[in-house]
C-alpha cells in the first residue's frame, strides 16, 4: 500500500478556487497528474544524474590510461599559485 502525504503548494487564485470547486473524482484525478509529473521530473533528474557520474568516471579511465596521475593533476591545479 501506497502511504500518501499531504503537501501544499501555491497557485493562482483561480486555479486554487477550481481545485476547491472541483468533484473529488476530479480532485483526485487532478492529484494523480501533480504525482505522476513530480516523479516523472525526479526520474529524470536522477538519470541525470547517473549520466554525469558515468561521464565524469570515463573520462577519470581515460585520463588514467593516458598517465595522469593523483600528483600530477594536484600539479596542474596549483600550477596557477
Amino acid at each position: 500500500m501506497i502511504t500518501k502525504e499531504e503537501i501544499t503548494i501555491k497557485v493562482p487564485s483561480e486555479v486554487a478556487e477550481a481545485y476547491r470547486n472541483a468533484t473529488e473524482e476530479e480532485r483526485e484525478q487532478i492529484e494523480v497528474r501533480i504525482a505522476v509529473l513530480l516523479k516523472s521530473s525526479m526520474t529524470c533528474r536522477q538519470e541525470a544524474i547517473a549520466k554525469l557520474r558515468q561521464t565524469m568516471d570515463e573520462i577519470g579511465r581515460r585520463a588514467a590510461e593516458r598517465g595522469l596521475t593523483p600528483e600530477i593533476l594536484e600539479s596542474i591545479l596549483n600550477d596557477d599559485e
